[in-house]
């Protein structure tokens, strides 16, 4: 299962994914690169570990987002990979 968090500030948003499996990770790098290379504002990202039992985090930031073009990403991103609950 893939769970998601998101956090926002002024002219900052940014949304982790944690995966477990080997699959979950390909699924959520296609997911990501695909969706984002639609879109003229690129994000930063970049992986890393946690502990609580969830192997790898793909986070995703947008900083100077001032027109909040991230939000109807992280929607589409979310929607692709079938994720109901974003904490």
């Amino acid at each position: 299962m893939i769970d998601a968090e998101y956090r926002s500030e002024e002219r900052f948003a940014k949304l982790s994914l944690a995966y477990t499996t080997d699959d979950e990770k390909q699924k959520v790098i296609k997911c990501v690169d695909e969706i984002t290379a639609k879109y003229d504002a690129q994000p930063e990202t970049y992986t890393c570990s946690i502990s609580d039992g969830k192997r790898e985090v793909l986070v995703i930031e947008y900083h100077d987002d001032m027109d909040r073009v991230s939000g109807p990403i992280f929607e589409e991103i979310m929607k692709e990979l079938c994720i109901t609950n974003c904490e």
